[in-house]
């Protein structure tokens, strides 16, 4: 596959990259709109101003189309770090032949306005020829992790991933990068990313924010028409299953699985691309189910496809709490 990518325009959204306002500005925090970068020159230099003033910075990298989840990345980036940037960028690398990068939901203004009671410091909402130049052809390989699950059902969607990623730690320099629990591989490879190429930054992992029926929350959800949202449920309700077979003294992670699949085989409407019980250190399936394993489902509702996962934890467990059991043994397996 030629991986070589040409955007549309050699060059990214504006010359001048002109924000809404400087940091630390003296207008009131809670009023005051959000400081919007759009190129790479502006975030390095803004970047360079933070270190120069010893100023710790947070980056909550985003594709827009912002919900509670994404703002539940930059609460948490905000307690982390002096200095928050929420990085907006639809990455095109990452998307696959016949994916939805041209109708992925695109909407900067009310992204911004969403931002501003956060009191974010600045969004970098670079333009695609900024990040990706005229003749673009360097490309950065995952290695193993990236090849099972979302590797094998999206073939070069984790080079994509771990390309933009490392462009994004390069130009913003952050001390921490924040990123959601409910895209985990994701998580995996771009920790394992950080460790190999020795990245001076460190993951914060928070836990997935629902709907209160369950669904998680993801921007693709727009897609779902009414029909289509409710069978979506498939998804949290196989999860579901997992944990509580698990609570009833279950381990036998085959019969696990096989449960989880018959959640979907009820619905019709979904067809499950995978519906495992893994190991969080290598993605390896288990055959006894412990706390700490990490139960994945994908499947595609109507024409949207939807990722979600759960942590293995006893009754009670919060959900940062499931997380630091999942650390605790991706440690023990050497990530």
């Amino acid at each position: 596959m030629n991986r070589a990518f040409s955007p549309l325009s050699p060059r990214g959204r504006g010359e001048g990259g002109e924000g809404r306002v400087p940091l630390n500005s003296a207008e009131p925090s809670n009023l005051s709109p959000v400081r919007l970068i759009t190129t790479v020159r502006e975030m390095k230099a803004c970047a360079r101003e933070v270190r120069a003033r010893g100023k710790a910075l947070a980056l909550v990298p985003t594709m827009g189309a912002l919900h509670d989840g994404h703002l539940s990345l930059v609460r948490r980036a905000k307690r982390e770090c002096d200095v928050v940037v929420v990085s907006i960028f639809v990455n095109p690398t990452q998307f696959g032949t016949g994916e939805d990068l041209s109708r992925y939901p695109r909407n900067l203004e009310r992204d911004l306005d969403l931002l501003v009671p956060l009191q974010v410091d600045a969004v970098f909402a670079p333009g695609t020829g900024d990040i990706y130049p005229y003749g673009f052809d360097t490309f950065v390989e995952p290695g193993a992790l990236a090849t099972s699950l979302e590797g094998a059902v999206r073939p070069g969607h984790f080079s994509g991933v771990a390309t933009v990623v490392v462009k994004l730690f390069n130009i913003v320099r952050p001390d921490v990068a924040c990123f959601g629990q409910k895209d985990f591989q994701q998580g995996l490879v771009i920790r394992h990313l950080a460790r190999d190429l020795n990245l001076d930054v460190r993951l914060a992992i928070c836990p997935i924010v629902r709907e209160p029926d369950g669904l998680a929350q993801s921007s693709r959800n727009a897609y779902l028409d009414a029909e289509d949202r409710l069978a979506a449920l498939a998804l949290y309700r196989s999860l579901r299953r997992a944990q509580e077979l698990v609570d009833a003294g279950e381990t036998d992670a085959r019969l696990i699985v096989e449960e989880m699949g018959k959640v979907f085989a009820a619905e019709p409407r979904v067809a499950p691309d995978y519906a495992v019980v893994v190991e969080p250190a290598r993605l390896s399936p288990v055959q006894r189910v412990t706390p700490g394993c990490v139960a994945l489902v994908a499947a595609r509702v109507g024409s949207t496809r939807l990722i979600d996962n759960w942590i293995i934890a006893p009754p009670g467990t919060s959900g940062d709490e499931r997380i630091q059991l999942a650390l605790e043994r991706l440690c023990s397996g050497g990530l």
